[in-house]
């Protein structure tokens, strides 16, 4: 089984910017006790709320919450401003093979990001083998956006599936299956998200083969449903709650939730179950509801 899920922690404050609640967040993430955590409008730096704010925590936002839970993690810069930054991140209790931000902006004033991963999960053949004293590994390609790498991220796309150190091929265990997986955070205009939308299928066409399990969650803005056409027609996506209630999670406002913002959409895997979570504590922290969905293998 693989537990997951996708929240928009609002930077760690909640509803209105009233309170800083990152450390509630934590403590309600680790009793979710998801294998992987799809985040948006992670706090990547804030000089000013880190002079300010007295338990803003030592370590980046990023390694905040993944200390001691998650211990591989990577993070991708959307909005960069003059006192830091905020982006997409995605937790995980396996392995990182390989990952890349991607530039999905469609206007200067409105920066958003992709965050593309792969991960390596106990089960099937793997996709690397020593051959002589060379690495063989996948193609990979540069980035358009490399966002500054976190303690315990992995390598961005660039370098391959493995690592080749000396003669030496760095890399994970053969028996594994990798798992592509994406954290988004669309724009709040339809063409914004039509233009998104576009250059997330493009990404899946070029980097995901269709045969491999694949995940995207994150905050869609979405309310009209301009992707399900696509994402169903051309990518062979469901959503996972959908599937399993008929209707898309009503997420937005938290404390009373009535916009289907939030989604989990998946190919290649089982969908078993999704919840909306919005009983306490969720109601009080983000404005976001958090959805969780678990799907076998």
């Amino acid at each position: 089984m693989l537990r997951v899920l996708t929240y928009n922690i609002h930077k760690g404050f909640n509803v209105g910017n009233r309170r800083f609640v990152l450390h509630q967040i934590r403590d309600a993430l680790i009793a979710a006790d998801a294998d992987l955590m799809f985040l948006q409008e992670m706090q990547g730096e804030h000089q000013r709320h880190q002079q300010k704010i007295p338990d803003w925590p030592v370590l980046s936002q990023l390694e905040f919450l993944a200390e001691n839970t998650w211990p591989y993690h990577v993070y991708g810069k959307n909005a960069v401003y003059n006192a830091g930054h905020h982006g997409n991140a995605i937790l995980s209790k396996h392995p990182f093979e390989r990952w890349e931000n991607i530039n999905v902006s469609p206007f200067p004033w409105a920066s958003r990001s992709l965050l593309h991963g792969v991960i390596r999960l106990p089960g099937m053949a793997g996709v690397s083998q020593v051959v002589g004293n060379q690495c063989d590994r996948l193609p990979g390609m540069a980035a358009e956006t490399v966002p500054d790498s976190p303690r315990h991220s992995p390598h961005p796309w660039g370098s391959g599936v493995s690592q080749v150190v000396g003669n030496q091929c760095d890399r994970l265990p053969e028996n594994g299956q990798d798992v592509h997986i994406m954290c988004i955070h669309f724009g709040l205009t339809g063409k914004e998200r039509r233009l998104q939308i576009g250059k997330l299928s493009a990404r899946i066409d070029s980097h995901v083969p269709h045969d491999a399990p694949l995940i995207i969650a994150g905050d869609f803005n979405d309310w009209l449903g301009q992707a399900d056409r696509l994402f169903h027609d051309h990518l062979g996506l469901q959503e996972i709650f959908q599937v399993t209630h008929g209707r898309y999670a009503r997420s937005f406002p938290s404390w009373l939730p009535f916009l289907p913002m939030d989604r989990i959409y998946f190919r290649g895997l089982t969908p078993v179950s999704c919840e909306r979570l919005t009983r306490a504590p969720w109601h009080t922290l983000s404005d976001h509801a958090p959805l969780t969905a678990t799907f076998s293998l």
